[in-house]
């Protein structure tokens, strides 16, 4: 029979400290190699320098071209309700004015990636309701800066939230051409529907609300392969400047909200619902 010596039950606790030890040891090493722990913290670029000069086209405009005036589009036979969409780049808005030419929606650029509010959201959000407006909030993205559930976050503590009081629309995304460099952020494809799967899905998450997004066709193309992960859940808010909204991206079989100028008089950004004004609060109700 084994005899149980005094000094036994100490060497495995010995050898448990050294196998501990030599792991600590390589998990260190890990971390400071390139592509590890170490390098994820710092993979994201700077805050946005110019956020003010951001907002829902100011980079549809840049690179695709307006070929409108400040005319709207002929009307069809389809009924339309006539909106706007707003940031901090115009200041305080003359919303009985707008009321009065016929616009009875908007939507009002409330932030950019984590560390960006529009010091004029309160007079642009609280102003469209109080003229009567059914109104809404977007968020610019830039993929690059945070994680799409910072952002989402972020929008949602920052005036993105969502109330079923009949005039509250869902907030929107604002995916577009990046204003800081790489048009598509640096991400592939995959990459930033990643992204925009995190955004939308952590904004449903806090609201119940499915977002709208706002993109261009052919950035679409361009940065997310044409991808229709999209379309049968998030309604669409397509910039084009012309006669038409022509194309759109894959998913969707039609546009919810069109922008159809830059230089639509007040304001310069007008809208047109693709729908009868109970249809349109039939999305802010959800």
């Amino acid at each position: 029979m084994s005899v149980l010596r005094s000094g036994s039950p100490h060497r495995p606790a010995r050898s448990l400290a050294s196998v501990a030890g030599v792991l600590l040891a390589v998990l260190s090493l890990l971390l400071g190699l390139p592509g590890t722990a170490g390098a994820a913290a710092t993979r994201y670029a700077p805050e946005p320098s110019h956020p003010g000069q951001d907002w829902a086209g100011s980079q549809i405009a840049r690179h695709e071209g307006s070929t409108a005036g400040t005319a709207p589009p002929a009307s069809s036979l389809a009924a339309s309700v006539e909106g706007v969409d707003v940031s901090s780049h115009n200041g305080n808005v003359a919303w009985s004015t707008l009321w009065n030419s016929g616009v009875r929606f908007a939507y009002v650029k409330a932030t950019e990636s984590t560390s960006y509010t529009n010091p004029y959201f309160a007079q642009q959000y609280n102003g469209s309701y109080n003229a009567g407006m059914i109104r809404g909030a977007y968020h610019f993205a830039t993929p690059n800066t945070s994680s799409g559930a910072a952002q989402a976050t972020y929008f949602v503590n920052h005036g993105g939230g969502w109330s079923k009081d009949g005039r509250t629309l869902p907030g929107a995304l604002d995916m577009e051409y990046n204003p800081y460099g790489a048009t598509c952020y640096g991400l592939s494809a995959a990459g930033l529907v990643n992204w925009m799967k995190d955004w939308f899905a952590t904004y449903k998450a806090r609201t119940g609300r499915d977002a709208v997004i706002y993109t261009s066709t052919s950035w679409w193309k361009q940065c997310t392969g044409n991808s229709a992960a999209f379309g049968s859940v998030n309604p669409l808010w397509i910039p084009r400047y012309g006669s038409s909204a022509g194309e759109l991206p894959a998913g969707w079989g039609f546009h919810t909200i069109w922008q159809y100028t830059s230089s639509g008089p007040t304001v310069g950004d007008h809208n047109r619902f693709n729908g009868a004004l109970d249809r349109l609060r039939a999305l802010a109700n959800g």
